[in-house]
């Protein structure tokens, strides 16, 4: 079966918002054009990931907190970062989640590369750094054999 590999620029959304459709598209999508990227920024937001607590967010703000069912623990997204969500089958793909992650990382990496950034992973904490910082987070979400979430990548971030 020949595989078709969506990609749509969303521009920016609510997390809420884009959850709720990552969760509904992930429940009804099926064969050829299962495997989906949704490339968007989000209006600011904190996300707490399944080992995230709202105590290890020391100064919220006006920011929105929204529990999320991704990996991980806190992230926060806004203008000036790109979101990179991955919505595919893995059974249908014929993949683990190892090799989804290790592909994400990588892709960030050679992206960062191209653009004379070295990056690279670590050992135990998924994601990319640059001089010890992270300047991507990875957080995913399999269901069913089906996965969703995926990638953010700091570009221009406002760190205030």
């Amino acid at each position: 079966m020949t595989q078709v590999l969506g990609t749509s620029w969303l521009g920016q959304r609510a997390y809420a918002q884009t959850l709720g459709a990552m969760r509904e598209r992930t429940q009804t999508r099926e064969g050829a054009f299962s495997q989906e990227i949704w490339l968007l920024e989000h209006e600011p937001v904190f996300t707490l990931g399944q080992a995230g607590r709202r105590e290890h967010i020391l100064a919220p703000g006006d920011i929105p907190i929204v529990q999320s069912d991704r990996g991980g623990q806190v992230t926060y997204h806004g203008p000036g970062q790109l979101i990179m969500y991955v919505l595919l089958d893995l059974r249908v793909l014929g993949v683990g989640v190892k090799a989804v992650v290790t592909a994400l990382e990588q892709c960030v990496i050679d992206l960062l590369a191209a653009e004379g950034v070295c990056a690279e992973r670590r050992a135990g904490a998924p994601g990319v750094y640059v001089s010890e910082k992270k300047i991507a987070a990875l957080g995913l979400r399999v269901r069913n054999g089906r996965c969703y979430h995926g990638m953010s990548l700091n570009v221009r971030m406002d760190l205030e």
